[in-house]
């Protein structure tokens, strides 16, 4: 007798179904962060920025492959400290010659339009938290060109838990950030006032320990 097709299939999947999760690992139970010492996830910490692009649209990029600490006490989460690096030389857009202008080095002596062949590393350093439930206002000095300036982040907690064994069995915590630059603060006013002086800081955070 021949099994149909639908019965060999189901007989095949059957033990992959039975060990895969039945829920996300990752929930939004803040009693799931236990606290101490997190490294970041340089694959899921991603920092996008947009600008207003000669008035007709938005225009987005990416900043990836972010290191850093965080060092968090869910009993005093204004004690939280957050110390993270950004790779400014592997910034991300959709269009190869702006992502070429951004880190093209200045021509004849002057100063690059952008941030230049040697781009310096951006650092963020927190100078305070201010928490509220699942909330926080998040105050920090941001190196960025070479210059700091002070930079308030509203964060989000996104969610917690443990990775399953088979994928590592990290404690993970992610975060959902936003805030605002002005760019031209920081010796990035090439193009102004035709491309936007504000920029809007969308950050995604995972850390692990």
């Amino acid at each position: 007798m021949r099994l149909p097709l639908i019965a060999i299939l189901a007989l095949a999947t059957a033990p992959v179904l039975a060990q895969a999760p039945t829920a996300a690992p990752g929930s939004k139970n803040i009693a799931a962060i236990t606290g101490g010492t997190y490294t970041a996830d340089p694959n899921h910490t991603l920092v996008t920025w947009t600008l207003d692009h000669l008035g007709f649209t938005p225009y987005t990029g990416i900043f990836g492959d972010v290191s850093g600490t965080l060092t968090l006490d869910p009993k005093n989460p204004n004690a939280t400290k957050v110390d993270m690096t950004i790779p400014v030389s592997k910034v991300t857009t959709a269009n190869s010659g702006l992502t070429a202008h951004l880190t093209r080095a200045a021509k004849d002596g002057g100063k690059p339009d952008f941030f230049g062949a040697a781009a310096a590393d951006a650092r963020f350093v927190s100078t305070s938290v201010v928490a509220s439930g699942q909330n926080a206002k998040l105050t920090g000095n941001l190196t960025l060109n070479g210059v700091t300036k002070p930079v308030t982040l509203d964060v989000h907690f996104y969610g917690a838990g443990k990775m399953p064994a088979a994928m590592g069995g990290k404690e993970n915590v992610g975060f959902h950030a936003v805030g605002t630059i002005m760019r031209s603060q920081f010796g990035l006013g090439f193009g102004l006032p035709m491309i936007g002086d504000s920029v809007k800081l969308d950050i995604a955070a995972a850390f692990q320990k």
